[in-house]
Protein backbone atom coordinates (compact mmCIF):
# COMPACT_ATOMS: atom_id res chain seq x y z
CA UNK A 1 0.00 0.00 0.00
CA UNK A 2 2.70 2.41 0.75
CA UNK A 3 4.44 1.99 -2.10
CA UNK A 4 1.65 2.93 -3.86
CA UNK A 5 1.36 6.20 -1.79
CA UNK A 6 4.44 7.03 -2.35
CA UNK A 7 4.65 6.15 -6.14
CA UNK A 8 1.27 8.94 -6.26
CA UNK A 9 2.72 11.53 -4.46
CA UNK A 10 6.82 11.24 -6.62
CA UNK A 11 4.16 11.82 -9.47
CA UNK A 12 2.05 14.65 -8.18
CA UNK A 13 4.93 16.53 -7.17
CA UNK A 14 7.41 15.48 -10.51
CA UNK A 15 7.49 18.41 -12.59
CA UNK A 16 5.20 18.36 -15.38
CA UNK A 17 6.49 17.48 -19.03
CA UNK A 18 6.84 20.73 -21.45
CA UNK A 19 5.23 21.27 -24.03
CA UNK A 20 6.68 20.27 -27.58
CA UNK A 21 9.52 22.47 -28.57
CA UNK A 22 9.73 23.48 -25.02
CA UNK A 23 12.35 22.25 -22.29
CA UNK A 24 12.30 22.29 -18.37
CA UNK A 25 13.51 25.74 -16.90
CA UNK A 26 16.19 25.53 -14.43
CA UNK A 27 17.30 28.73 -13.40
CA UNK A 28 18.86 27.95 -10.20
CA UNK A 29 21.06 24.92 -11.99
CA UNK A 30 20.17 21.16 -11.44
CA UNK A 31 22.34 18.65 -12.08
CA UNK A 32 21.90 15.61 -14.86
CA UNK A 33 23.30 12.15 -14.64
CA UNK A 34 25.17 11.93 -18.68
CA UNK A 35 27.53 9.29 -19.58
CA UNK A 36 30.63 10.65 -18.35
CA UNK A 37 29.13 11.77 -14.64
CA UNK A 38 27.35 14.56 -13.19
CA UNK A 39 26.33 17.69 -16.09
CA UNK A 40 25.43 20.74 -13.90
CA UNK A 41 22.99 22.90 -16.07
CA UNK A 42 21.39 26.07 -15.77
CA UNK A 43 18.72 27.77 -18.50
CA UNK A 44 18.16 31.32 -18.85
CA UNK A 45 14.80 32.81 -20.08
CA UNK A 46 11.62 31.03 -21.50
CA UNK A 47 10.52 30.45 -24.75
CA UNK A 48 12.40 28.51 -27.87
CA UNK A 49 15.37 26.10 -26.45
CA UNK A 50 18.49 26.85 -27.61
CA UNK A 51 21.52 24.72 -25.99
CA UNK A 52 24.70 26.69 -26.01
CA UNK A 53 28.53 24.74 -26.00
CA UNK A 54 31.86 27.07 -25.20
CA UNK A 55 35.28 27.77 -26.64
CA UNK A 56 38.14 25.13 -25.45
CA UNK A 57 38.67 25.40 -21.54
CA UNK A 58 36.14 27.82 -21.14
CA UNK A 59 32.79 27.67 -19.26
CA UNK A 60 29.44 28.45 -19.66
CA UNK A 61 29.23 31.71 -18.60
CA UNK A 62 31.28 33.08 -21.27
CA UNK A 63 27.72 32.77 -22.96
CA UNK A 64 26.18 34.94 -20.11
CA UNK A 65 25.56 38.09 -21.61
CA UNK A 66 24.44 36.64 -24.86
CA UNK A 67 21.75 35.15 -22.84
CA UNK A 68 20.80 37.88 -21.20
CA UNK A 69 19.77 39.17 -24.73
CA UNK A 70 18.25 36.37 -26.02
CA UNK A 71 16.29 35.94 -23.08
CA UNK A 72 14.35 39.04 -24.01
CA UNK A 73 13.54 37.93 -27.30
CA UNK A 74 12.25 34.51 -26.54
CA UNK A 75 14.56 32.02 -26.05
CA UNK A 76 15.23 29.86 -23.26
CA UNK A 77 19.49 29.80 -23.38
CA UNK A 78 20.43 26.22 -22.09
CA UNK A 79 23.58 26.13 -20.44
CA UNK A 80 25.67 23.43 -19.63
CA UNK A 81 29.09 23.33 -17.90
CA UNK A 82 31.22 21.18 -19.89
CA UNK A 83 33.18 18.03 -18.81
CA UNK A 84 35.82 19.65 -16.37
CA UNK A 85 34.20 23.00 -16.22
CA UNK A 86 32.49 24.44 -13.42
CA UNK A 87 30.51 22.19 -11.21
CA UNK A 88 30.27 19.16 -13.96
CA UNK A 89 32.36 16.30 -13.30
CA UNK A 90 35.61 15.67 -15.02
CA UNK A 91 36.11 12.75 -16.53
CA UNK A 92 37.91 10.81 -19.75
CA UNK A 93 36.13 11.47 -23.04
CA UNK A 94 37.20 9.46 -25.89
CA UNK A 95 36.21 11.21 -28.44
CA UNK A 96 33.99 14.21 -29.39
CA UNK A 97 31.23 12.07 -29.32
CA UNK A 98 31.53 11.22 -25.97
CA UNK A 99 31.30 15.16 -25.37
CA UNK A 100 28.32 15.41 -27.50
CA UNK A 101 26.99 12.82 -25.53
CA UNK A 102 26.94 15.08 -22.06
CA UNK A 103 24.79 17.31 -24.35
CA UNK A 104 22.06 14.95 -25.79
CA UNK A 105 21.53 14.01 -22.17
CA UNK A 106 20.39 17.49 -21.21
CA UNK A 107 18.49 17.59 -24.15
CA UNK A 108 16.25 14.19 -23.65
CA UNK A 109 16.01 15.20 -19.67
CA UNK A 110 15.03 18.57 -20.16
CA UNK A 111 12.96 18.83 -23.81
CA UNK A 112 10.31 17.06 -25.43
CA UNK A 113 11.77 17.73 -29.10
CA UNK A 114 14.33 19.26 -31.21
CA UNK A 115 16.92 22.14 -29.64
CA UNK A 116 18.38 25.04 -31.74
CA UNK A 117 22.45 24.31 -30.93
CA UNK A 118 25.00 26.82 -30.91
CA UNK A 119 28.85 25.66 -30.58
CA UNK A 120 31.91 28.52 -29.86
CA UNK A 121 35.49 27.86 -31.35
CA UNK A 122 36.04 24.21 -30.01
CA UNK A 123 32.44 24.11 -28.97
CA UNK A 124 31.42 23.89 -32.84
CA UNK A 125 32.97 20.63 -32.96
CA UNK A 126 31.05 19.26 -30.24
CA UNK A 127 27.71 21.18 -31.66
CA UNK A 128 28.42 19.36 -34.97
CA UNK A 129 28.70 16.23 -33.18
CA UNK A 130 25.82 16.29 -31.78
CA UNK A 131 23.77 17.24 -34.80
CA UNK A 132 25.21 14.06 -36.37
CA UNK A 133 24.77 12.00 -33.61
CA UNK A 134 21.21 12.56 -33.29
CA UNK A 135 19.73 14.69 -36.39
CA UNK A 136 16.13 14.29 -34.82
CA UNK A 137 17.01 16.38 -31.83
CA UNK A 138 18.42 19.50 -33.34
CA UNK A 139 16.84 22.25 -35.35
CA UNK A 140 19.24 23.78 -36.75
CA UNK A 141 23.25 24.54 -35.74
CA UNK A 142 24.92 27.84 -35.12
CA UNK A 143 28.76 27.84 -35.17
CA UNK A 144 30.89 30.71 -33.82
CA UNK A 145 34.40 30.41 -34.95
CA UNK A 146 33.98 27.23 -36.93
CA UNK A 147 37.35 25.46 -37.60
CA UNK A 148 38.10 22.24 -38.33
CA UNK A 149 39.90 22.11 -41.66
CA UNK A 150 42.18 25.05 -42.04
CA UNK A 151 44.70 24.59 -38.73
CA UNK A 152 46.14 27.24 -37.26
CA UNK A 153 50.05 28.40 -37.68
CA UNK A 154 52.18 26.90 -35.13
CA UNK A 155 52.87 30.48 -33.69
CA UNK A 156 49.71 31.23 -32.94
CA UNK A 157 48.98 27.46 -31.44
CA UNK A 158 51.99 28.24 -29.09
CA UNK A 159 50.06 31.09 -28.11
CA UNK A 160 46.64 29.23 -27.74
CA UNK A 161 48.55 26.88 -25.68
CA UNK A 162 49.49 29.73 -23.27
CA UNK A 163 46.16 31.66 -23.16
CA UNK A 164 45.01 28.12 -21.37
CA UNK A 165 47.80 28.14 -18.99
CA UNK A 166 46.04 29.98 -16.21
CA UNK A 167 47.73 29.76 -12.93
CA UNK A 168 50.83 28.51 -14.69
CA UNK A 169 52.19 31.23 -16.24
CA UNK A 170 52.57 35.36 -15.75
CA UNK A 171 49.39 36.80 -16.49
CA UNK A 172 51.24 39.38 -18.52
CA UNK A 173 52.65 36.76 -21.03
CA UNK A 174 49.39 35.26 -21.24
CA UNK A 175 47.92 38.80 -22.23
CA UNK A 176 50.10 38.91 -25.29
CA UNK A 177 49.58 35.29 -26.20
CA UNK A 178 45.18 36.04 -25.88
CA UNK A 179 46.04 39.23 -28.06
CA UNK A 180 47.02 37.15 -30.42
CA UNK A 181 45.08 34.00 -30.87
CA UNK A 182 41.44 35.19 -29.69
CA UNK A 183 41.06 39.14 -29.96
CA UNK A 184 41.24 41.05 -32.87
CA UNK A 185 43.38 44.87 -33.03
CA UNK A 186 41.99 47.27 -30.67
CA UNK A 187 39.55 44.68 -28.40
CA UNK A 188 40.18 44.25 -25.10
CA UNK A 189 42.01 41.05 -24.03
CA UNK A 190 42.21 41.03 -20.42
CA UNK A 191 39.04 39.97 -20.07
CA UNK A 192 39.14 36.50 -20.65
CA UNK A 193 42.93 36.34 -18.34
CA UNK A 194 40.30 34.97 -16.31
CA UNK A 195 38.25 31.33 -16.92
CA UNK A 196 40.12 29.28 -17.90
CA UNK A 197 39.92 25.58 -17.08
CA UNK A 198 43.13 23.68 -17.72
CA UNK A 199 42.05 20.29 -17.50
CA UNK A 200 39.78 20.84 -19.28
CA UNK A 201 41.78 21.76 -22.12
CA UNK A 202 43.76 18.57 -22.00
CA UNK A 203 40.55 16.08 -22.13
CA UNK A 204 39.28 18.20 -25.26
CA UNK A 205 42.60 18.14 -26.83
CA UNK A 206 42.50 14.74 -26.56
CA UNK A 207 38.82 14.26 -27.17
CA UNK A 208 39.47 16.22 -30.48
CA UNK A 209 42.54 14.57 -31.50
CA UNK A 210 40.86 11.38 -31.67
CA UNK A 211 37.80 12.32 -33.68
CA UNK A 212 38.53 12.33 -37.31
CA UNK A 213 36.76 15.32 -39.05
CA UNK A 214 35.35 13.68 -41.66
CA UNK A 215 32.92 12.39 -38.65
CA UNK A 216 31.59 15.50 -37.54
CA UNK A 217 32.37 18.15 -40.27
CA UNK A 218 28.86 18.67 -41.96
CA UNK A 219 26.72 18.66 -38.83
CA UNK A 220 24.43 15.75 -39.62
CA UNK A 221 21.28 17.46 -41.95
CA UNK A 222 20.06 20.16 -40.01
CA UNK A 223 20.28 23.97 -41.82
CA UNK A 224 23.85 25.75 -40.36
CA UNK A 225 24.77 29.27 -39.42
CA UNK A 226 28.55 30.35 -39.35
CA UNK A 227 29.75 33.58 -37.58
CA UNK A 228 33.10 33.88 -39.41
CA UNK A 229 35.28 36.07 -37.13
CA UNK A 230 37.21 38.22 -39.93
CA UNK A 231 40.54 38.10 -37.64
CA UNK A 232 40.87 34.46 -36.53
CA UNK A 233 43.93 32.93 -36.73
CA UNK A 234 43.15 29.79 -34.89
CA UNK A 235 39.71 29.06 -37.47
CA UNK A 236 41.20 31.06 -40.44
CA UNK A 237 38.14 32.40 -42.65
CA UNK A 238 39.68 29.38 -45.05
CA UNK A 239 37.41 26.98 -42.80
CA UNK A 240 34.45 28.81 -44.24
CA UNK A 241 35.10 28.65 -47.49
CA UNK A 242 35.59 24.71 -46.88
CA UNK A 243 32.49 24.41 -45.09
CA UNK A 244 30.49 26.07 -47.82
CA UNK A 245 32.08 24.10 -50.69
CA UNK A 246 31.19 21.58 -48.69
CA UNK A 247 26.90 22.44 -47.38
CA UNK A 248 26.05 24.42 -50.19
CA UNK A 249 22.37 26.28 -49.45
CA UNK A 250 22.35 24.30 -46.16
CA UNK A 251 24.92 26.87 -44.81
CA UNK A 252 24.45 31.07 -44.38
CA UNK A 253 27.74 32.27 -43.97
CA UNK A 254 28.51 35.95 -42.58
CA UNK A 255 31.53 37.70 -42.01
CA UNK A 256 32.50 39.37 -38.33
CA UNK A 257 34.34 42.28 -38.84
CA UNK A 258 36.98 43.55 -35.96
CA UNK A 259 36.51 39.98 -34.56
CA UNK A 260 39.13 37.01 -33.44
CA UNK A 261 38.28 33.97 -32.01
CA UNK A 262 36.91 35.26 -28.59
CA UNK A 263 34.17 37.17 -30.82
CA UNK A 264 31.28 36.71 -27.30
CA UNK A 265 32.76 39.83 -25.38
CA UNK A 266 34.41 41.67 -29.01
CA UNK A 267 31.32 41.93 -30.45
CA UNK A 268 28.33 40.75 -28.46
CA UNK A 269 25.37 43.37 -29.94
CA UNK A 270 26.05 41.72 -33.75
CA UNK A 271 26.52 38.11 -32.64
CA UNK A 272 22.83 38.58 -30.90
CA UNK A 273 20.95 40.38 -34.12
CA UNK A 274 22.36 37.95 -36.51
CA UNK A 275 21.24 34.68 -34.33
CA UNK A 276 17.81 36.04 -33.86
CA UNK A 277 17.21 36.95 -37.78
CA UNK A 278 18.41 33.39 -38.73
CA UNK A 279 16.32 31.52 -36.06
CA UNK A 280 13.41 34.06 -37.42
CA UNK A 281 13.88 32.38 -40.66
CA UNK A 282 16.05 34.77 -42.34
CA UNK A 283 18.17 32.70 -45.05
CA UNK A 284 19.53 35.56 -47.70
CA UNK A 285 23.57 35.90 -46.84
CA UNK A 286 22.85 39.41 -47.91
CA UNK A 287 20.64 40.95 -45.65
CA UNK A 288 22.30 38.71 -42.78
CA UNK A 289 25.55 40.41 -43.38
CA UNK A 290 23.69 43.70 -43.61
CA UNK A 291 22.62 43.11 -39.87
CA UNK A 292 25.93 42.10 -38.94
CA UNK A 293 27.76 45.31 -40.55
CA UNK A 294 25.12 47.50 -38.64
CA UNK A 295 25.48 46.01 -34.97
CA UNK A 296 29.52 46.29 -35.00
CA UNK A 297 30.98 48.59 -32.56
CA UNK A 298 34.81 49.34 -34.22
CA UNK A 299 37.37 49.35 -31.46
CA UNK A 300 38.12 52.90 -30.51
CA UNK A 301 42.40 52.01 -30.68
CA UNK A 302 42.99 49.99 -34.21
Amino acid sequence: MWSAVFTALALATAAPPPPDGRCQSAPDGRTIQGPGGAIYVRTVGVGRPILMIPSLARGSHDFDGLAASLAGRGFEVILPDPRATGRSTSAPAKDLFDLADDDLAVIRVLCTGKVDVLGHAFGNRVARSVATAAPDRVSHVILLAGGGEAAPTPVVSAALQGSVSQGSKPDGERLKDLQLAFFAKGQDASVWLTGWYPEAAKLERNAGGATPVSRWWTAGSAPVLLVQALEDPIAPPANAAALKRDLGDRLSLVGLPHASHAMLPEEPAAIAAVLVAYLDGERDEHRLQAIVDREVVAPKVR
